[in-house]
């Protein structure tokens, strides 16, 4: 779960905040930076950096409810294929 906590710290600025998150720290709603943007930006760069595929009909709110169910959610996941 740390490169998920060091993904959401890069992408959404969090200057280090985010380091100390655990399982159940609220995320959407919870913090200003994730807006839908943010969202977008966060999907590219788990699928870029964790090799995940994210269909777009996979995700929801309570996909980013806290960073347990994200967690959860990526280790769920679709892997890309390596090359």
């Amino acid at each position: 779960m740390s490169e998920l906590l060091f993904l959401l710290d890069e992408v959404l600025g969090l200057q280090g905040r985010a380091l100390s998150f655990d399982a159940n720290t609220p995320l959407l709603g919870a913090l200003p930076e994730l807006d839908s943007m943010a969202v977008i930006d966060l999907i590219a760069a788990l699928e870029q950096r964790l090799g995940i595929r994210v269909a777009d009909d996979e995700v929801d709110g309570r996909t980013f409810a806290t960073v347990g169910s994200l967690w959860a959610f990526i280790e769920s996941a679709e892997r890309t294929p390596q090359s």
